[in-house]
């Protein structure tokens, strides 16, 4: 088998490639919805196949299922079982994902909600304390953070769907690793040893998680071979009994024990861990230019935020653009869609979210009207009244709940032209820092709005018993004008996934860059009145210099934290990217 990291150089000298050996059963059964096939799909396909995902030993993982005859499916549970190995800061089983996944043959398009749940004891309440919101960092620490682990049951889920594998295969790379140890990435290892970081998080005082990540008082250096034999036992009971060696009473008692230790010790109990339910839904898509563009619907901002973008941006584009004048698009774009996706956006199980009037061409028309001034605070907009079915707006109060950025992204198109794109997460760095059987918990809840009303107004996004916190996870899949898979891509970032994902779709599919260009090029996030600019990345203090111009308040950026990952369909093959601020590569399979 022969495996080519693509390699693509940002100079202007253009695009070189090279070859080098790699780095080291569902509990329910009620019918799955799909879309109606935008496309007849047929057996041949000769664009090949490629994974593009944050580690290369999870990639080499994927590639030796997708060698062996497995589906893009089959192959992301094994890069993703891998992942939560030697990226535990990012995703893990302790927590959950998004996961599109299309099937070349019917034309479908299928999204699995694995989003964390919160307990059926939670309120309204849950992060207020003596009438006053938590500060995030103590409700990141709490046992109140967590919720219900879901990317096991994401798993079994999307195995049953298309799964082509065998079940226990799909987890031995990961085994291996964790049973003979793997090398600790430079990343991971300057995490732990930040101070800023053990300033904040629990990870080195929580006897469990300290004993692994600091041996001896230690932070595990680069280069040393640790090995996790708890998560391949773990893994091995999943391999065997399938999603229930998981959702079993032993780990879910070890599970909420964990969850209710100090301080502040959270709801999270059997009862929810056991009857946990992945969502499988239809995914939200738009018209945009000749393509499609398709990403996951609430609780994720995916569907809602990747096609408003590029939609406002042509909107506000002069017909005879400057550079300037793109810059300020893609900014006011931003703005203009950061304002309704934190307004609207949240469970749309238990709150009405108006996902399809925000993508609506006639609402479109309308918002990009409501362009701010550049020193203005950004308001949401109101698709009711733009399209004729009264007011809307006043139903909510407005929130600006911040997503913290411990996530991963994995795009995959197997030798079928079957594609995955899946984003997971633990939320923020390390999750809960509460380990428990060789996994790390999440702190997901705290995605949720802490102080539950504004002006006297609900938010959409407050806790509720069994909700599903916002994410901005956008796991994104892009149709060409004959239905045929043209791009897939995510990035993990907390809330500025909206604008690493909307770069990349612009960069890519208006602006004509290669997958690898754009996730090397400098982000530029426009939430809220500040505009905040990567000016250590090519581009980047050009374009601060030109927004301070043209009056916009600037916040320099000396590094973002996107880890973006691209599949390119072209005439030629598939063509990657891997962000250059991770420790990812895009890899095709021969």
């Amino acid at each position: 088998m022969k495996r080519c990291f693509v390699l693509i150089a940002l100079a202007l000298s253009g695009v070189f490639s090279g070859c080098q050996p790699p780095a080291q059963e569902p509990r329910s059964e009620d019918a799955l919805p799909v879309l109606e096939a935008n496309i007849q799909g047929t057996a041949d396909w000769t664009k090949g196949a490629m994974i593009a995902a944050a580690d290369p030993r999870a990639v080499d993982a994927g590639l030796s299922i997708l060698s062996a005859g497995g589906s893009a499916i089959d192959a992301a549970i094994a890069v993703h079982a891998v992942l939560g190995l030697v990226e535990p800061q990012s995703s893990g089983i302790g927590g959950g994902a998004f996961m599109l996944y299309y099937d070349r043959a019917s034309g479908e398009t299928t999204v699995f909600d694995g989003r964390e749940t919160a307990p059926m004891t939670a309120d309204k309440n849950l992060f207020m304390q003596d009438g006053a919101p938590l500060d995030f960092v103590s409700a990141w620490q709490s046992g109140l953070s967590v919720g219900t682990p879901s990317t096991v049951a994401l798993y079994g889920r999307a195995h049953e769907f298309a799964g082509r594998a065998d079940w226990a295969s799909l987890f031995v790379p990961a085994i291996s690793l964790a049973e003979t140890g793997f090398v600790v990435s430079p990343r991971l290892s300057d995490f732990l040893a930040s101070d800023r970081f053990r300033t904040v998080s629990r990870l080195d005082d929580h006897p469990v998680s300290a004993a692994y990540f600091y041996p001896l008082g230690q932070p595990l250096a680069a280069g040393t071979v640790r090995d996790n034999p708890a998560y391949g036992q773990t893994l091995r009971a999943i391999a065997d009994r399938g999603i229930e060696g998981f959702y079993n009473l032993d780990v879910a008692r070890a599970i909420a024990e964990v969850v209710a230790e100090p301080p502040l010790p959270g709801r999270l109990d059997i009862k929810d861990i056991m009857s946990y339910e992945v969502k499988v839904r239809a995914p939200l898509c738009g018209a945009w230019r000749t393509y499609e563009i398709c990403s996951a619907p609430p609780p994720s901002s995916g569907g809602v935020v990747q096609n408003m973008i590029p939609n406002l941006y042509d909107r506000l584009l002069p017909a005879e653009a400057s550079d300037a004048d793109r810059l300020r698009a893609f900014v006011d774009a931003q703005r203009l869609t950061y304002a309704d996706r934190d307004h609207y956006v949240a469970d749309g199980d238990q709150v009405q979210v108006p996902a399809d009037d925000l993508i609506d061409p006639a609402y479109l028309d309308a918002r990009a009207g409501e362009v701010f001034a550049p020193s203005a605070f950004p308001r949401p907009g109101d698709p009711g009244r733009a399209l004729g079915r009264g007011s809307m707006v006043g139903m909510w109060g407005q929130d600006q709940t911040v997503d913290s950025p411990g996530t991963t992204h994995i795009s995959i198109i197997d030798q079928d032209g079957n594609a995955v794109a899946m984003t997971a997460t633990i939320e923020s760095p390390f999750g809960n820092a509460r380990m428990v059987n060789g996994f790390l918990l999440n702190n997901e809840l705290t995605d949720f709005a802490f102080l539950p009303e504004k002006a006297t107004l609900p938010l959409a996004n407050a806790p509720a018993a069994g909700k599903r916190p916002r994410s901005s996870m956008s796991p994104t899949l892009v149709f060409d004008d004959a239905g045929q898979i043209h791009l897939v891509t995510g990035s993990p970032g907390g809330s500025s996934i909206v604008a690493y994902v909307a770069k990349t779709l612009l960069g890519v599919l208006a602006w004509g860059d290669t997958p690898q260009e754009v996730a090397e090029s400098a982000n530029i996030i426009a939430r809220g009145q500040t505009v905040r600019v990567e000016v250590s990345r090519q581009g980047g203090p050009e374009a601060a210099r030109i927004l301070r111009e043209l009056g916009y308040t600037v916040a320099e950026s000396q590094g973002e934290i996107s880890g973006v990952h691209t599949i390119l369909v072209t005439d030629q093959g598939l063509l990657g990217g891997a962000d250059p601020r991770r420790e990812g590569v895009a890899v095709a399979l021969e």
